[in-house]
């Protein structure tokens, strides 16, 4: 790990890490996962394919740079301000080199291709619970646009600048467990997110330090850990297991999408969850990471009518 100046020209001061990945990695593929919405003010990628992400950290917020130079095959990450050490430590696994795939065979050939089209993919763990969970409660019941758009203005009007330069190009830093428990019930209404959605992010923030502990157990535990809080199920629990505790078994049951797009992609006709968990049960221990593969590869099952107004979304 290095400190000091950044070698980036006119960049303040950053914190730096450089390391060579014995394995190849596709940043924007692994941290697209975190972005919510084409327009997420906490998620940039930069001109030159450098992934930056605005984050709330334990030590405070930071703004986290992730550069893979695939010639060298070496990755640099920078973070600036008070979390940077923090986002810098664990900045391997953020972009899943943590992550394990001994086991995983592809049972059908819509798996193995997509597998082939993205060797790099892993399964992030960026070890923040609450930075997953409210965007995954936000989610809940509605549809991905309306979700993002709530998130968004959320954080627009209630995050502050990212640390460093990027802070001066729009991004921001989510807010914290107690700024999140601060907003009034009526700019909630506004984002709109209704009063049962906003109720859990009151809840899962009360209890946020204990729910950040959580990274330190086994997944499935931390699921069911998660599950006791009231308002997240198991929808919610697999989305932040996706993506805080680097799970590759989490599938999103419960998503009204995934199961018919991974029935139609795999075997040319829709599921439910029964039939998606009875597909998918030949790769126990590697569920998530199939589930991921196909919507990387741009699996899309045919439409018949018109898309879903807002609020259409299965209870998760």
């Amino acid at each position: 790990m290095l400190s000091g100046a950044d070698t980036l020209s006119g960049m303040p001061e950053a914190d730096t890490r450089q390391w060579r990945s014995e394995r190849p990695l596709q940043p924007i593929a692994i941290l697209g996962v975190f972005r919510r919405g084409g327009g997420d003010p906490t998620f940039r990628v930069g001109s030159g394919g450098e992934v930056v992400r605005g984050i709330r950290t334990p030590d405070g917020p930071a703004t986290l740079q992730i550069h893979c130079l695939t010639q060298e095959s070496a990755i640099i990450a920078r973070a600036w301000g008070p979390g940077a050490g923090w986002a810098i430590e664990h900045a391997p696994d953020a972009v899943g080199e943590s992550d394990d795939p001994a086991g995983f065979v592809a049972h059908h050939p819509q798996v193995a291709l997509a597998a082939r089209r993205f060797p790099g993919w892993r399964v992030p763990r960026s070890r923040l619970v609450l930075d997953a969970l409210v965007p995954a409660v936000i989610e809940q019941k509605v549809t991905g646009a309306e979700a993002s758009r709530g998130y968004q203005r959320m954080v627009r009007r209630f995050g502050e600048p990212a640390p460093g330069p990027w802070g001066d190009a729009g991004l921001r830093v989510p807010p914290d467990a107690a700024g999140w428990r601060a907003i009034a019930s009526w700019e909630w209404l506004k984002a709109p997110v209704d009063a049962a959605r906003s109720d859990t992010i009151q809840r899962v923030c009360r209890v946020a330090d204990s729910l950040e502990r959580l990274t330190a157990l086994p997944p499935d535990t931390a699921r069911a850990r998660l599950r006791t809080v009231p308002g997240v199920g198991v929808w919610t629990a697999a989305e932040v297991a996706q993506r805080a505790l680097g799970d590759p078994d989490a599938v999103s049951f419960g998503d009204y999408h995934v199961a018919r797009t991974i029935g139609w992609t795999v075997l040319g006709r829709e599921l439910d969850d029964a039939g998606l968990a009875e597909l998918l049960e030949p790769y126990a221990g590697h569920r998530y990471r199939v589930q991921r593969l196909l919507e990387l590869a741009g699996g899309r099952r045919p439409r018949r009518g018109p898309r879903m107004a807002p609020r259409t979304h299965l209870p998760r």
